[in-house]
């Protein structure tokens, strides 16, 4: 199809960026030869989305193979847990155009994390970003255990995505326990007030609500949601450490 030859073309000429104007290029095209939806609605759905699907899909491909690397082996189970996303969200045929695709690109060009989220930064919102993080802890986990050389680049990826400390450290908590998790999520330390609990609790409530992450992406989606629950979990039990009602 067009859209693939334009986008490995595209890399070529003009690297990352390329290859996404060339695959959005060339699905257009494809669109107008009717392949597909018909030109218009190609047209609507890229004015209303800051970040058009196919844009998504590879810019997220490319985070996830960097964290699945990150521990200098690959791990199958991990490799799998990506596979699985893209074919049970996308469809089976999609996923694996995306997957040629981005291994083409892949052949005989670094990919950069830096670049990437500097894209990123541009056309998504910070509630979206929170929860992409979300999604490569659970690639790094997928195999049993997150690594330090896994929380390291994840933790770089943050900060490329403009992600706080704060809540960085939150998110990792979620994913990794020790000490005082349930104050870690709520990002407050655990001499904080009754009063400061309850507040942080509001806070968090509002910032990782699925009602503020704006995308169709099913892992951002379902990401949202687990750290919703998480963040409720969290304040359940320090309610019942201090008797809270």
């Amino acid at each position: 199809m067009i859209k693939w030859f334009a986008a490995i073309l595209g890399y070529f000429l003009y690297r990352f960026p390329g290859a996404i104007l060339g695959f959005v290029v060339g699905s257009f095209i494809d669109n107008l030869s009717g392949g597909g939806r018909n030109a218009q609605t190609i047209f609507q759905d890229m004015t209303r989305q800051n970040v058009s699907p196919a844009d998504f899909e590879l810019n997220l491909l490319s985070l996830c193979s960097i964290v699945i690397k990150a521990d200098g082996k690959v791990s199958q189970r991990e490799m799998d847990y990506v596979r699985q996303y893209f074919v049970s969200t996308y469809g089976k045929d999609r996923a694996n155009a995306t997957f040629r695709t981005f291994n083409e690109i892949n052949k005989k060009h670094q990919i950069s994390a830096e670049r990437i989220c500097a894209y990123l930064n541009q056309r998504t919102r910070y509630e979206v970003r929170l929860q992409l993080l979300h999604f490569l802890f659970g690639i790094a986990q997928a195999d049993g255990s997150v690594s330090t050389p896994e929380i390291n680049k994840i933790k770089e990826i943050a900060g490329y995505l403009r992600v706080g400390l704060q809540d960085f450290e939150s998110i990792k908590a979620m994913f990794i326990k020790s000490a005082n998790n349930a104050y870690k999520i709520l990002e407050i330390e655990k001499s904080a007030t009754n009063d400061e609990v309850k507040k942080a609790y509001r806070n968090m409530a509002k910032k990782y609500h699925p009602d503020r992450v704006n995308t169709e992406n099913e892992a951002i989606k379902k990401g949202a949601e687990e750290k919703f629950k998480q963040v409720q979990k969290a304040y359940e039990e320090i309610q019942a450490e201090r008797g809270l009602s």
